[in-house]
C-alpha cells in the first residue's frame, strides 16, 4: 500500500522479536507495512511502516549491532500518534490482549491544551500514546 502523505520525522525502534513487532504494529496499532527486509534467519533487519493520515516509522532487530543505531535496546522508546480513533485503537489493543497503561481519558498535555488520549505498551515495552492533540500552530 502506498501512502502519499510524506513524513519528515521517522522514529526508529529496535525489537528482539521483529516478526511479532511487525504483526502488533500492523494488526493492532493500525500501521501499513511498506517494506520488511529479513536476514537469513527471518529476523527483520529493516522495516518501514506508514500511518494512515501521515507519519512513518522504521524498526529493526536488536541482534544487528552494526551501524549508529546498533546498540539501541528494545522497549526503551515512546511514540505519540495523532488520531481521532482513540477508542478504536483501545478496542483493538484489548481484543489482542495488549497492555493498556492508561485507558482513554481526557487530559491536558504540557502545553495546557486538552486531548483525548490512550497509552499502551507494546509487547517489548515501548509506550505508544494515541491522542487528539495535534500540537500548537506555529
Amino acid at each position: 500500500m502506498t501512502d502519499s502523505s510524506a513524513s519528515s520525522v521517522w522514529p526508529i525502534l529496535h525489537y528482539d522479536d521483529t516478526r511479532a513487532a511487525l504483526r502488533f504494529l500492523v494488526d493492532v496499532l493500525g500501521f501499513h507495512e511498506v517494506l520488511a527486509v529479513p536476514d537469513d534467519e527471518g529476523d527483520i533487519v529493516h522495516a518501514e511502516l506508514r500511518r494512515p493520515g501521515g507519519g512513518a516509522l522504521v524498526f529493526g532487530s536488536t541482534k544487528h549491532t552494526d551501524g549508529v543505531h546498533g546498540r539501541m535496546r528494545a522497549g526503551s522508546s515512546a511514540v505519540y500518534i495523532v488520531t481521532e480513533e482513540v477508542d478504536a485503537v483501545h478496542s483493538r489493543v484489548k481484543a489482542a490482549g495488549g497492555d493498556v497503561v492508561e485507558a482513554p481519558h481526557h487530559t491536558e498535555f504540557g502545553s495546557g491544551a486538552g486531548s483525548y488520549a490512550l497509552t499502551v505498551r507494546d509487547p517489548e515495552g515501548n509506550l505508544w500514546t494515541f491522542g487528539t492533540y495535534r500540537g500548537i500552530e506555529a
